[in-house]
């Protein structure tokens, strides 16, 4: 009898042990695995694997450095510190070498008892722990998890469809250190990125030490500060003038951003540009250009780009190659990027050395000389192990024989280096310039311009469509550039990475064949909030509701449509003095306005508006459709949409490609509005842009006349506005106020600043002329 009771008991504590360890187990659904980029191969099976402090790692020699990754971070986010094991019969996390697999390829299994990772490479294990964190609550990226940690039972076989996949960050325009560097590295590895370019030298700035030729950190990193002045119109620095802008990384520091990259499976490829983009290197050695006079490292735009290497000049490439051979002792990478992008020629075109050396070489013009440059750095890029890189347009003049060519302007430079039998990166402005505005301008910070939002980024595919399979095997991947022009932070550089790196990720890894928009909408989210447990300052630009508009102007009313990137998403709205919450309606059709009012709208999740609300204000004023006389002509690239432009309520944006804008170059704008009949008016509002680094300055002075007959005019009022230095980018109302009036017409005349400090036109921009 004892015997039996003692059994009993021993079954009642199993079965309680039981119960309590299966309270923690769930079953998982497809709605729960959000890994990005997505997995090729994926099965989700019933049941869960608990990690907790009794779990083992089973790790044998090199393999522990990778599964500490894992228990690091374990440790940091849940205190959980877990024991290394030489083996275990279950509750373990394994790893283990599969020599078949193909690079970079892992195979991930998770039971209810035992985790296994497989894989042949350093990168493949790493990025199999990538996916064991996405499969974990967001908050492992933190250092507070208090849930617990569960695994779905699944199988998972991965690998990437293209072995380059990669971020360039330009450290020249802005130079960035090596703490923001360290951190890219991380976000990279997250995103199973295998690649960072670092764009170290351009007009702007050098950003290496180079100990043979100290004068490039002393004079070519610095430039004057002009940092408040729009980047295109920036003064012409004079050379006597000390630079105290910029910065360099000392090789000490090279040397450990290469050390760490490599422990993350991310190659670093160093841009050292030739022979244009290098002014900043002129300031601090004149004799290397074709004329030998002092230049100063300029503080912004220079364009064209004259001021680059002799080719003439055997001190260029000694010059060139002796820099390069301590590049090469602080990068260990195969690849050497040399840019060839954007020179200008002029001063080739008459300097003695240059034609002389086109003479001997047998070189019938310039774009052979620049072809011969290439050439002759590739032969000792060659010569050191290394293999060049160039944007597409070293294939000027006749391509270098193993030069690998990455292609920004559009597809068709990398289409022809592939046919032509050579590698090729794909890197198209349309889909991977990363300093292109993700949202609508109005609502971002400063950009490049042109738009890349990340539904487009998603839309990435480094095959052009009619390559052949020879040629599809030319294409190494693809990559993503940061220009850094416009990004003096390192916030605002995160602010246009993500989420957009996460798309371009999916692009470069995933399948094809699984690319589905609607699929990736729903796992950014969660991809969202890792960012902000990494706090990352992520673009939220893919919620932002925008709007199209179209007037009927002899109804006088509006269509408005509502969107936004996501599919489905529940986009609500208001007119009027109403607040965004409960009383929004849910946007179905488009909504037809037929009188003033304010248009609030937003996403709304969990019945609770989310991200930046969108608001209009939609005025009808009394000049609404009324004909328009132009007495000054407007601009045949700004039309705006004719000649009702500026009286059809519709507002322009920051993007002045819009279609809303009407412009003058170096002229005033002198409009009559014949109102059809006597109008009672006492206010002329006119609606203007200023963008000053593409020459749009807003009007210095602005004035209203009136007049019953359209040809008697009288003034009634005036704005005067002198010129002021403006950064950024800015929408402005001019509101000239006067004395109510009986008048059949209204006559407006904008005065034109016709020269900009820098030199050069002017753009006068009006979208609307609002009379009321």
């Amino acid at each position: 009898m004892r015997q039996h009771f003692k059994f009993l008991t021993l079954i009642f504590i199993i079965s309680l042990y039981s119960c309590s360890d299966n309270s923690k187990s769930k079953d998982f659904t497809v709605n729960d695995i959000n890994i990005i980029p997505k997995p090729a191969e994926l099965t989700l099976n019933k049941g869960s694997f608990i990690i907790d402090e009794n779990t083992k790692i089973i790790a044998h020699d090199s393999l522990k450095n990778i599964a500490n990754i894992l228990t690091d971070k374990l440790k940091s986010s849940s205190n959980i510190e877990l024991d290394f094991s030489e083996r275990s019969e279950s509750n373990f996390i394994e790893f283990v070498v599969k020599e078949d697999l193909e690079n970079e390829a892992y195979e991930l299994s998770v039971t209810d008892k035992k985790v296994i990772v497989t894989a042949n490479s350093l990168g493949g294990f790493l990025y199999g722990v990538q996916s064991i964190l996405q499969l974990l609550p967001a908050e492992i990226y933190g250092t507070d998890t208090n849930g617990d940690l569960i695994l779905p039972t699944i199988e998972i076989k991965d690998k990437p469809r293209f072995r380059h996949r990669g971020l360039m960050l330009d450290l020249s325009r802005h130079f960035f250190p090596k703490e923001y560097i360290l951190k890219t590295i991380d976000r990279l590895a997250m995103h199973k990125m295998n690649v960072l370019h670092l764009h170290l030298v351009d007009d702007q700035g050098w950003r290496m030490e180079i100990k043979k030729y100290s004068k490039l950190t002393e004079v070519s990193a610095w430039r004057v500060d002009q940092e408040e002045k729009p980047w295109s119109a920036r003064d012409k620095n004079d050379p006597k003038e000390k630079g105290t802008y910029g910065g360099f990384l000392t090789q000490k520091e090279l040397k450990e951003i290469v050390a760490y990259a490599a422990q993350n499976n991310i190659d670093v490829i160093p841009e050292i540009e030739m022979p244009a983009h290098v002014t900043s290197v002129m300031a601090a050695y004149p004799e290397l250009t074709c004329h030998g006079n002092p230049v100063a490292v300029p503080s912004g735009s220079v364009w064209p780009i004259t001021d680059i290497y002799c080719a003439g000049k055997e001190a260029s490439f000694e010059f060139l190659e002796n820099v390069l051979l301590e590049v090469m002792e602080v990068f260990p990478s195969k690849y050497i990027h040399i840019g060839g992008d954007e020179a200008t020629k002029t001063n080739w075109e008459k300097c003695p050395d240059c034609q002389r050396r086109m003479k001997t070489e047998g070189l019938k013009d310039v774009h052979e000389l620049q072809s011969y440059f290439v050439k002759r750095m590739e032969k000792f890029i060659n010569s050191k192990g290394k293999k060049l890189i160039g944007w597409d347009e070293i294939l000027e003049g006749g391509l270098a024989p193993e030069a690998t060519v990455m292609s920004w302007r559009g597809f068709k430079g990398g289409e022809e280096a592939a046919k032509q039998g050579h590698d090729v990166i794909m890197s198209p402005g349309g889909y991977c310039y990363f300093d292109h505005y993700q949202g609508p301008q109005n609502e971002e910070p400063i950009a490049q311009g042109g738009f890349l939002p990340l539904s487009k980024v998603y839309q990435f595919n480094p095959i052009v469509e009619g390559m052949s399979e020879k040629e599809a095997k030319h294409i190494l991947g693809g990559q993503a550039n940061l220009w850094a022009e416009h990004i003096p932070t390192t916030s605002h550089s995160e602010y246009m990475i993500f989420p957009r790196l996460a798309a371009l990720s999916e692009t470069l890894w995933s399948p094809i064949k699984l690319r589905d928009w609607n699929d990736f909408s729903k796992r950014i989210k969660t991809q969202f909030l890792r960012y902000e447990v990494l706090a990352i300052n992520y673009a939220k630009s893919a919620y932002i509701v925008t709007s199209n508009m179209e007037i009927d102007l002899d109804k006088k009313s509006i269509n408005l449509t509502l969107q936004n990137e996501f599919p489905k998403s529940d986009i609500r709205y208001v007119l009027g003095d109403v607040k965004l919450g409960e009383k929004a309606i849910p946007y179905v059709n488009p909504i037809e306005i037929s009188e003033s009012t304010v248009v609030k709208a937003s996403l709304f999740e969990n019945d609770k508006p989310i991200g930046k609300a969108f608001i209009d204000t939609i005025k009808f004023h009394n000049g609404v459709a009324k004909v328009v006389d132009y007495e000054i002509p407007y601009n045949d690239r700004y039309k705006g949409s004719g000649s009702s432009t500026l009286v059809n309520t519709l507002r322009g944006t920051k993007n002045f490609h819009d279609g809303q804008w009407q412009a003058w170059l170096n002229e005033n704008m002198e409009v009559v509005i014949n109102l059809d009949e006597p109008t009672s008016v006492s206010k002329v509002t006119v609606g203007a842009l200023e963008s000053q680094g593409p020459s749009i300055y807003f009007p210095t002075k602005i004035e209203v006349f009136v007049s019953d007959d359209g040809e008697n005019f009288n003034s009634v009022g005036n704005l005067v506005r002198p010129y002021a230095n403006n950064a950024g980018s800015e929408l402005k109302d001019f509101i000239i106020k006067f004395g109510k009036q009986e008048t059949k017409f209204i006559k407006v005349i904008a005065t034109n600043l016709k020269k900009a400090p820098s030199g050069g036109g002017v753009f006068l921009f009006i979208d609307e002329i609002l009379v009321e």
